[in-house]
């Protein structure tokens, strides 16, 4: 096959990007991390129609279309499936995301978030076919899919669509033999099939950049100078067919960190590996919930809930029980009154949410500690 992507694995996740004190986008930041990560020699740039409160699209173009040749970076954004209520609606959004970017042309186009309860959506309203159809026509020039289902979904949808060229998988240390996430199940299933994949999570939204203590310490004296984030990097980049490792970079530490990480990344020796296993058994010890912070969960909620926030009170409260802290993060965290009491359990929540986690629960637990 192919190789449609380029020989540097870091790509610029866009999800989370730096913002100002008045909440809004820190473009000046922005355009600084986007000039760092092009002038270290590196291309790729994955951003979707759902990014940011749907402001990621808008930001890319302003940071990096308008600024850059076209020919000098690759570009991959996503099909919401969401915001779908008819076929025509994925038209009109296709050409709101041609609008919102400028880009002329998509480098990289994704069905995106695919699982269990939307893959018909999909289906149903022809997405397939009509990136299909934009392929023909030179306005994405590779197709694939993002993906947050089961190994046998997995199977499914790449025997129902051979057209896909990629696919991008949720992998990390922590995840690989979870029974939610079935990180090593699904790679295993990608390269049955002989697609290349695109990493995202490889950092857990954070979470493995930010180890509780006792995992950190592992890590610390297995190499006392590497970061958390390195660690986890170097463990999904020298996987069978990772092609393109995606970090959600919005300081330039982070972009730094990453940048001497995978400009010339060397596999983890024995020594290594073994740490790395005793830090993933560590953590996964731990009593947190494994949110990423990606905000999916919170657009639709009845309840105006910030579930992300919410959640990690809880986990404050689980790791410090009792304590002022968690007592301060409760009060920081629940202002105008969106205590989690006000949750209706409609669901809506756990059907978006990428890590499977069961919400309603979390946020009656979070109710009666306080």
């Amino acid at each position: 096959m192919e190789d449609i992507f380029a020989s540097k694995k870091l790509g610029f996740g866009l999800m989370r990007l730096p913002t100002r004190k008045d909440g809004a986008i820190d473009m000046k930041l922005l355009c600084e991390l986007v000039d760092r990560f092009m002038g270290a020699g590196f291309t790729y740039f994955d951003t979707a129609y759902v990014y940011h409160d749907g402001e990621s699209e808008r930001a890319v173009k302003q940071a990096l279309v308008d600024r850059y040749p076209r020919d000098s970076f690759t570009l991959a954004t996503k099909m919401p499936h969401n915001f779908l209520k008819s076929a025509s609606d994925v038209d009109a959004t296709f050409a709101e995301q041609m609008e919102r970017t400028g880009a002329g042309y998509f480098d990289f186009y994704l069905m995106h978030g695919v699982n269990n309860r939307n893959w018909e959506r999909y289906e149903k309203f022809g997405c397939w076919e009509h990136a299909s159809r934009m392929k023909r026509e030179g306005r994405i020039r590779h197709l694939g899919f993002s993906f947050h289902g089961t190994p046998e979904l997995l199977e499914q949808t790449l025997e129902s669509h051979p057209e896909a060229e990629f696919v991008q998988l949720q992998l990390n240390y922590a995840d690989w033999e979870s029974p939610r996430i079935c990180s090593r199940k699904c790679h295993e299933i990608a390269r049955a099939h002989g697609l290349p994949i695109v990493v995202m999570e490889p950092v857990k939204g954070g979470m493995l950049a930010s180890l509780p203590s006792a995992a950190a310490e592992i890590l610390r004296a297995a190499a006392p100078q590497a970061t958390q984030a390195s660690w986890a990097l170097r463990y999904v980049a020298e996987l069978d067919g990772v092609k393109v490792v995606l970090s959600g970079m919005n300081a330039m530490e982070q972009m730094e960190d990453n940048i001497a990480t995978l400009n010339a990344p060397n596999p983890l020796t024995p020594e290594e590996k073994a740490a790395l296993e005793r830090a993933a058994a560590c953590l996964l010890s731990s009593t947190t919930a494994p949110c990423t912070g990606c905000r999916y969960c919170v657009k639709g909620c009845p309840a105006g809930l910030e579930i992300p926030a919410l959640i990690g009170v809880l986990n404050n409260c689980r790791l410090f029980p009792g304590t002022k802290a968690a007592e301060n993060h409760w009060r920081k965290n629940t202002q105008a009154g969106a205590v989690p009491a006000r949750c209706v359990a409609c669901g809506q929540c756990e059907s978006a949410c990428p890590q499977h986690l069961p919400i309603i629960a979390l946020l009656k637990e979070l109710t009666k500690a306080f």
